[in-house]
């Protein structure tokens, strides 16, 4: 599908952008998504970048996984909905294409999103008490190994997430302990509508964003 890309300098370039992208198909697109170059143009006026968001329907047969994406403008648009559509079976909503790599990168670290994006929560508890006029996003980075110093016994390792908007043009990172993941996994294995994970979702779509939206769109 061909879209349509305005740039400032008055230049409008065309794009092929994918309907539907098969990752067992196109593994190539799981490094760009992770890496934050999916989707990146360059206009061939003036060499200015460009990250434009497009709807489009991802899949990963091999991981069970069908995602909706949604461009992060039409977030309000999707709380807002009057009227839900049919839904459809195992297809997951991701909104914006940072949550898209995130969600990909869990996925492909064998974890399971609603213990990950549980975990965000409860950062963003502990930083909205200690920060709490500041705008933080927190986002999954990947798991670490724990060091061979600690023992002859293979150390759990943690999981590392980056909370951005503590400080401007810094984040700051924060390491959560494999263990911790396997307990909250763990709860929500035993209790999947329990309050937390419950709060996450709406609909279709799993986030932590889910908890700190606006009251306008509530």
């Amino acid at each position: 599908m061909q879209q349509k890309i305005p740039c400032l300098c008055d230049n409008t370039f065309t794009v092929e952008i994918p309907e539907e992208i098969d990752l067992d198909g196109e593994p190539k697109y799981i490094d760009e998504i992770t890496s934050g170059s999916f989707m990146n143009f360059t206009c061939p006026s003036c060499g200015k970048k460009h990250r434009p968001e497009f709807p489009l329907v991802l899949t990963w047969p091999s991981h069970n996984l069908r995602l909706d994406v949604i461009p992060e403008l039409n977030r309000g648009e999707f709380y807002r909905r009057k009227k839900n559509p049919p839904p459809v079976k195992n297809l997951e909503v991701v909104i914006g294409y940072p949550e898209l790599s995130d969600r990909i990168a869990v996925i492909r670290d064998g974890l399971e999103p609603a213990a990950v994006e549980a975990l965000k929560y409860f950062l963003f508890l502990k930083a909205d008490e200690n920060y709490p006029d500041s705008d933080i996003n927190i986002w999954y980075q990947g798991k670490r190994p724990g060091s061979s110093a600690e023992g002859p016994i293979s150390p759990p390792g943690t999981i590392e997430f980056h909370l951005h908007g503590i400080r401007e043009g810094e984040a700051a990172i924060t390491r959560i302990p494999m263990d911790v993941y396997e307990k909250t996994l763990a709860d929500f294995r035993r209790h999947p509508r329990g309050e937390v994970f419950s709060a996450l979702r709406v609909r279709n779509y799993l986030s932590v964003q889910n908890t700190i939206r606006p009251a306008e769109l509530q």
